[in-house]
């Protein structure tokens, strides 16, 4: 399996994945941190892929989505972006929509 295939098997296979440096549990890069922090806040359920474990990963990520930071985040198959969209986002009310709007749990902000 290629490392574009590895990634296209992760993304559709998983309604919200999160490539990142390190894990949920540990994260090894605050930006990485931040978005487990906003995905675990909100309740939604999700797969943290480790970059850190292959370079061919790491720059695999960033060839497929065309965006040359990482953590990268994924719903339902579609790129949402890296920690400062995700931030945004968040603090805009938009990635709990996004969610909910895809069929996931997400609690809001006011009521979390």
């Amino acid at each position: 399996m290629s490392i574009k295939q590895f990634i296209e098997n992760e993304v559709k296979n998983n309604d919200v994945v999160l490539f990142m440096k390190g894990t949920p549990q540990f994260p090894q890069c605050g930006f990485s941190g931040q978005v487990v922090q906003i995905l675990d806040y909100l309740g939604t359920p999700y797969k943290g892929v480790n970059v850190l474990e292959s370079g061919e990963l790491r720059e695999g990520i960033k060839a497929y989505s065309q965006w040359p930071t990482i953590p990268q985040l994924y719903v339902k198959g579609e790129f949402v972006g890296g920690c400062d969209i995700v931030r945004e986002m968040f603090q805009a009310g938009e990635l709990q929509s996004l969610l909910k709007d895809k069929g996931l749990p997400a609690k809001d902000a006011a009521t979390a």
